[in-house]
């Protein structure tokens, strides 16, 4: 399984942005389609992004389609997802999930084999 470690989660006000990584290792990066999750204190796990192995193929749910972005960098092992126009329903823990199966879709239908812990994203009023 591939290794994963986020950052760049913090305190931010509503309409505010923040950029998330998450760095990749003990498996070659570019062999994955990875993907970005988040989870409420007390909610369940919600998809939020999908990007195929090769970067040329992205994919998101309506509620964030236009706001977040997602975008990778081979050379760098490094998963991105840059949050613009931030509302307080935003708030959660953020993760990083990678799939080795169906790279070359950016698909949330496929499961996510290996995870990280997850950075912690506020979003004030």
């Amino acid at each position: 399984q591939v290794q994963l470690v986020e950052s760049g989660g913090g305190l931010v006000q509503a309409g505010g942005s923040l950029r998330l990584s998450c760095a990749a290792s003990g498996r070659t990066f570019s062999n994955y389609a990875m993907g970005w999750f988040r989870q409420a204190p007390g909610k369940e796990r919600v998809f939020v992004a999908a990007i195929n192995k090769s970067g040329g193929d992205t994919y998101y749910p309506p509620f964030v389609k236009g706001r977040f972005t997602i975008s990778r960098d081979n050379a760098k092992n490094t998963v991105y997802l840059q949050m613009n126009s931030l509302i307080p329903e935003d708030t959660a823990v953020y993760l990083c999930a990678a799939r080795g199966r169906y790279s070359d879709l950016a698909v949330a239908s496929v499961p996510f084999d290996s995870w990280g812990q997850g950075t912690q994203v506020t979003v004030s009023s």
